[in-house]
């Protein structure tokens, strides 16, 4: 039901093809985040348009409404949310440990404190695993810790424990006879520390997974931290199996991360920026709340393609945003969706025909990122 097949590659870059139950997945690839089974302001029509081959939707949230038992008996997520295209789901470890004092981890599992209404729950890896099968995605992640990214005690007592989680994720996972139906990814972890991240690679790559994650980063350290994880961090993952890059979304850092060798990434940053009335470019980001807008007749972007560029000004955009209108937040998400899916397209295109390092390189150095993207420069 899975398979990888590496088509080619450009330097470190790769383009390949990754196929699971609800379709082939080109890659690299970028998917959108859909949290609690939406992908906030667009419909699942305009996903389709925009040729969206992967989704990701997030098993805390669903698991607390409306509940991942009702999603199953309504048929499993794709038919709950019409959604026939492959989906990813999450562990829901990083909601979990994002919740602070609301939370207690322990060696068997975290207990914590629903945001929702303060009600009492437990994730242990048998548990994740159980509700991503209830979930019925096609590529389900292992129960993992991600820690802060500086502190190495902390970073090595996560590691332990995500990798004694992944064996357990393993065992309920290939107990419940859904091995066939979905692939389960290992998460490497580490911080920013290269013998951490060396050691959880090794242990989880004797386990044999679908695919494999890098996790535990854009949680707060440096791009060039992030860069440099990266770049010790991929050549120690399987060439044949298919790298995903959690939480990560900026143009520059698709850029940086395809440069690397990642094949799936994920963020909510084109759709949240989306909502704070903010549109992504080739070029970086635009506030579109600045005065300057105000009589600009152009569109957001010359030579974009997407519904919002072809029939829109930029002074109409900053009228919606300013106004907190709904169709404000429809058209610069449909816009930051259909700009990182196309350079993922571009990017796929120029591996194949061994240009890839010229696109990077090109789209780089036209690229401004926003002072807080600009932690480092972006290079390759």
């Amino acid at each position: 039901m899975f398979r990888f097949d590496l088509q080619a590659q450009s330097g470190a870059a790769r383009a390949g093809m990754f196929y699971t139950p609800h379709g082939a997945i080109p890659t690299p690839v970028f998917a959108p985040v859909g949290t609690q089974a939406t992908v906030k302001a667009i419909q699942p029509r305009e996903l389709y348009e925009l040729d969206a081959t992967l989704i990701l939707s997030n098993t805390y949230h669903l698991y607390m409404r409306p509940g991942d038992d009702l999603i199953a008996r309504m048929g499993g997520l794709h038919r709950f949310m019409a959604w026939d295209r492959p989906i990813l789901t999450d562990s829901g470890g990083f909601q979990v440990f994002s919740l602070g004092a609301l939370r207690h981890i322990d060696d068997d599992g975290v207990t914590f404190r629903s945001h929702l209404d303060g009600s009492v729950h437990r994730f242990t890896p048998e548990k994740s695993i159980q509700i991503q099968h209830n979930l019925g995605a096609d590529v389900i992640m292992c129960f993992d810790e991600c820690p802060k990214p500086h502190d190495r005690d902390e970073v090595r007592a996560a590691c332990e424990r995500t990798h004694a989680w992944a064996l357990r994720c393993v065992e309920a996972h290939q107990r419940n006879g859904h091995a066939d139906q979905q692939a389960l990814f290992g998460i490497v972890q580490g911080g920013v520390f290269p013998d951490l991240r060396a050691e959880s690679a090794r242990f989880l790559t004797d386990l044999d997974f679908v695919g494999y994650a890098v996790g535990g980063l854009a949680v707060g350290e440096s791009k060039s931290e992030m860069l440099a994880t990266l770049d010790q961090t991929m050549p120690l993952l399987p060439a044949d199996r298919p790298r995903y890059l959690m939480g990560v979304g900026s143009p520059e850092d698709l850029v940086n991360g395809v440069a690397r060798g990642v094949d799936i990434f994920d963020c909510v940053l084109p759709t949240r920026t989306a909502r704070h009335g903010a549109a992504l470019t080739r070029q970086g980001r635009i506030n579109m709340r600045n005065l300057e807008h105000a009589e600009d007749s152009a569109p957001l972007e010359a030579g974009c393609t997407c519904y919002t560029c072809t029939h829109f000004s930029r002074a109409y955009l900053r009228h919606l945003v300013k106004t907190n209108e709904l169709l404000g937040h429809q058209l610069l998400t449909l816009h930051n969706l259909h700009l990182l899916l196309t350079l993922m397209r571009e990017m796929r295109a120029a591996i194949l025909d061994g240009t890839f390092a010229v696109y990077a390189a090109n789209f780089l150095a036209t690229y401004r990122p926003t002072s807080k993207e600009a932690s480092a420069p972006p290079s390759l």
